[in-house]
């Protein structure tokens, strides 16, 4: 009899998924490459000679206006990566290599549920090696106005945003949960992005989100949801900023330990907390599962994370 054991996981085999990049309008296609333990997340272009991996970690971003940006997108970087990593970190995918044909991922209908529909189909495989965590010690938090945003000690992983808006139709939304893999497969994973038209036919002019459309947003105008079938929720518009929030703090390098509240937040907010936090080395520290050890002679790590655990052996 062995111990239970928290392990690191990858894919079971590659996928590849194509669309189009919602900024640029161009087809995008990425391949998701099962990668070995301890290598994290790691993008690399294909289009591009002897481009460099590009971690997916905080310390690379560039760009947190509409977008999350990692790296220089006109040499190795890529961007809109928020709606990837979000699937990976909401299921449990702690290792993978993403081979990326250009600049800009896929923004598929606007939501995670295609990620999460491929890696589902594929399924993880687990990895002989333990999972690490970074558990937050002590409170941090980032103020800018009105909008402010923290993260807290909480043995497990939450969530609690709450946005709020001047039209009627959002209004003041929050949404708040425990994040395990069925809550961001059933919960989140199929909020989409969203926008005021007002706003779109502006960046349209600046060259900006040309691949928007109907089949990749919800479209706000004069207080209406000009999609024809609606809001998939009433509350999706909180739950993107939360789909959001997941994905951009999966830019951490590892699975968080804690509670992130945020108010009025958005990708700029949910950057600046991990740039704060990693500022204060007493505010975190790094935990590791215990890899293979025969029962009775297993470590005890009590990391209450079976939120992070895989669904799939």
């Amino acid at each position: 009899m062995t111990h239970h054991i928290d392990r690191q996981t990858t894919l079971a085999d590659q996928v590849t998924l194509t669309g189009i990049g919602v900024h640029s309008g161009k087809p995008a296609s990425i391949t998701l490459v099962p990668a070995d333990a301890g290598v994290g997340i790691v993008f690399q272009r294909t289009d591009v000679d002897d481009a460099a991996e590009m971690r997916a970690h905080w310390s690379e971003v560039t760009q947190t206006s509409l977008q999350t940006v990692l790296g220089d997108p006109s040499a190795n970087g890529m961007s809109t990566v928020e709606h990837l990593m979000a699937a990976l970190h909401g299921l449990g995918v702690d290792n993978l290599t993403v081979e990326i044909d250009g600049p800009e991922m896929p923004i598929m209908d606007g939501s995670s549920a295609a990620f999460v529909q491929a890696i589902d189909q594929i399924g993880l495989k687990r990895l002989d090696r333990g999972r690490r965590y970074l558990r937050i010690k002590k409170t941090v938090r980032v103020d800018n106005g009105g909008a402010w945003c923290e993260l807290r000690p909480y043995n497990g992983s939450f969530f609690d945003i709450t946005i709020e808006f001047d039209t009627p139709l959002i209004g003041r939304q929050r949404f708040a949960s425990d994040m395990t893999p069925a809550v961001f497969r059933d919960e989140l994973s199929r909020a989409r992005t969203f926008g005021n038209v007002k706003d779109v036919e502006q960046l349209w002019k600046m060259g900006f989100a040309l691949g928007s459309s109907l089949e990749n947003s919800v479209a706000i105008s004069d207080d209406k949801v000009l999609n024809p079938e609606g809001t998939r929720w009433s509350d999706e518009f909180a739950r993107h900023k939360a789909l959001d929030a997941v994905g951009d703090l999966s830019l951490a390098g590892l699975p968080i330990l804690g509670e992130y509240r945020s108010y009025k937040g958005g990708h700029k907010m949910n950057h600046s907390i991990l740039v704060k936090l990693f500022d204060d080395k007493d505010a975190f520290e790094i935990v590791e599962a215990p890899a293979f050890r025969e029962a009775g002679h297993a470590e005890t790590v009590s990391l209450a994370a079976a939120a992070f655990g895989p669904d799939v052996s």
